[in-house]
């Protein structure tokens, strides 16, 4: 039974009479339309009328694009809902996550390293308030996962670290900015991602705890923030053989099979032992994590079957849909499941008070809302966020601070994916050194990496071969010659990587791009040359580059933190930041 009255939804009796009146008018086809909330492709109005008028889809999520863009195109689709739309967005890291013109506030590990509960809060606000700017009403978001492997290539900065109690902290701010704003939040991914090292993206990942230590981590987590009101919880396409073992009674031959289908983990585990009320959603269907678990014909409507009230995305919505409703009409999915699941879906409008928005015209703010995209305000708590986290993990060497006075001639390597002479992170942190007084040689790894055609088997005309000795002709030198070559041009050697977590990776380590064997890439020189190494995502990288004596983590990548960055390595302020993590991955060696 659905408690209307109760959390999260704290429903008045004129609100619940319109959920019931409102499914009541719904034919079969439009309510198993409002399962559906899919990826939005294009701005074009007349796909979009097809969505909300032919389908009647229940929600929908675009990605980032321009706040004004954004805006007018959920504008429209309100305007042409004859049931308002959930619309949401990946509101993790602030309002970036609902228009490209918005605040990047911080990875949510980078909150947590600020050790400050506000931050959690600042975060939800500026996630929120510039979401519900551009007419978003649902946060994917906060990320409750903990980090518990190093490994893990997609939790890593996208979460609030290892701790169970810092990640409550965190996400209860979030969830009181979100409320403020108007937003649902939706906590995720349960029953809880960072376990693995594998990513759901590419398979049905495990978290492998027993039920005691789930209870005594990712259960307290996610009972403490059911009990503050989160709205929806996202499932994510993880399995928990403990608990799918424990309350099939041993009867489930799969113990891996992913909760988004698992009726033991989504009713048993999450509606009755944790007492969720509210919706559940699905994370993105077309992830193989669910794609492979079986065939799609039967796991889409499964989904529903066992426990989840909105499908996410699809691998092609039309097919879908038939699946969807091939499900209904064969009996595996039973109307009244379907039912209950459309209740909780206008349960979670009514709560918004979207169906009084809809009266009042005020599903999408005005124009001028936008003003509060990456506002002063905004980029003031960015700034404060910043200079609160930046986290000094080790300076054996008592480097720090540095000074063109002693360390003029500056060699910087920019580690990240592209391996172009000029990106924008090069080209930041070269004329950031630059206006302190350094002289900055940038690291070419792209010519280096061209020079790899006189080795390889493969026939390159002359020609080709004396213009890449043209362009490398300034790292020739150090790159063959004697080791003193390189070690008495530079005063200090300055690493700065940003290899951010992204989906569909299976590791986020580094990998060095030297000349067949020559090493001038990797950090051979420490004992030589002073050198420091600066992480603007992963945490984990010392335990590539334990030889450097002087590691700091910062956790994103915006302005603000690089300006920090430099004001601290320059002593201009000190460090503030605690990891929220093991920065050493349990190794004690990389910490000398």
């Amino acid at each position: 039974m659905i408690d209307l009255k109760g959390k999260p939804f704290n429903l008045g009796e004129s609100d619940i009479e319109w959920v019931n009146d409102t499914l009541k008018g719904m034919t079969l086809q439009k309510k198993i339309g409002q399962l559906f909330c899919p990826l939005g492709i294009s701005a074009n109005r007349k796909q979009l009328l097809h969505l909300t008028q032919d389908i009647g889809i229940g929600g929908i999520m675009f990605r980032p694009t321009k706040g004004k863009q954004a805006q007018s195109t959920h504008r429209f689709l309100q305007d042409n809902s004859k049931i308002p739309l959930l619309i949401a967005g990946n509101l993790e890291s602030g309002g970036s996550g609902a228009a490209a013109d918005g605040t990047f506030f911080g990875m949510p590990m980078q909150i947590a390293a600020t050790g400050n509960p506000d931050m959690g809060y600042n975060l939800g606000k500026i996630s929120c308030g510039e979401g519900a700017a551009v007419g978003l009403n649902w946060a994917f978001a906060p990320i409750v996962d903990i980090d518990r492997n190093f490994r893990n290539p997609i939790t890593n900065l996208r979460t609030f670290g290892s701790n169970p109690d810092t990640v409550i902290t965190m996400a209860k701010g979030y969830m009181r900015a979100a409320d403020e704003c108007g937003v649902a939040v939706s906590i995720k991914h349960f029953p809880g991602d960072g376990a693995d090292e594998r990513d759901q993206h590419l398979l049905t990942s495990v978290n492998g705890l027993s039920t005691e230590e789930w209870d005594n981590g990712y259960g307290r987590v996610y009972s403490s923030l059911i009990e503050q009101g989160a709205r929806t919880v996202m499932v994510g396409h993880i399995a928990l053989p403990s608990y799918q073992d424990l309350l099939s009674g041993g009867g489930t031959k799969d113990k891996t099979i992913p909760a988004t289908l698992s009726k033991e983990l989504m009713c048993g585990l999450l509606r009755e032992k944790l007492g969720f009320n509210g919706l559940i959603v699905t994370d993105a269907s077309p992830m193989a994590g669910f794609r492979a678990a079986m065939k799609r014909a039967d796991a889409v409507p499964l989904a529903i079957q066992n426990g989840a009230d909105m499908f996410l995305f699809a691998r092609d919505l039309a097919t879908d849909y038939k699946y969807m409703a091939d499900g209904v009409e064969s009996g595996r999915l039973s109307e009244s499941r379907l039912d209950e699941a459309v209740t909780r879906i206008l349960a979670l409008k009514a709560s918004l008070r979207l169906h009084i928005k809809a009266e009042e015209h005020c599903l999408v703010p005005p124009p001028d809302a936008l003003d509060t995209l990456n506002d002063k305000q905004s980029r003031k708590l960015t700034a404060q966020c910043a200079d609160e986290s930046v986290t000094l993990i080790k300076d054996t060497q008592k480097l720090l601070p540095i000074s063109p006075k002693t360390h003029k001639r500056v060699y910087l390597n920019v580690l990240e994916k592209s391996d172009a002479m000029s990106t924008a992170l090069k080209n930041k942190l070269k004329q950031k050194l630059l206006a302190e007084g350094f002289e900055v040689t940038v690291r070419d790894r792209a010519a280096i990496a061209d020079l790899g055609i006189f080795v390889s088997s493969e026939k390159t005309s002359l020609l080709k071969k004396a213009s890449v000795i043209f362009k490398a002709r300034k790292h020739l030198g150090e790159l063959i010659g004697a080791p003193n070559v390189f070690t008495e041009k530079y005063d200090l050697v300055i690493y700065a990587a940003c290899f951010e977590t992204a989906s569909e990776n299976t590791v986020i380590r580094i990998n060095w791009k030297g000349f067949k064997g020559a090493g001038d890439d990797i950090p051979w020189f420490v004992n030589d040359v002073p050198t420091m190494f600066i992480s603007l995502a992963n945490p984990y990288h010392l335990l590539d580059v334990p030889m450097i004596k002087t590691y700091i983590n910062a956790y994103s990548n915006n302005d603000e933190v690089i300006d920090a960055v430099i004001g601290k390595i320059l002593g201009r302020s000190e460090f503030k930041g605690v990891s929220p993590v093991d920065a050493s991955c349990g190794r004690e060696d990389v910490l000398y």
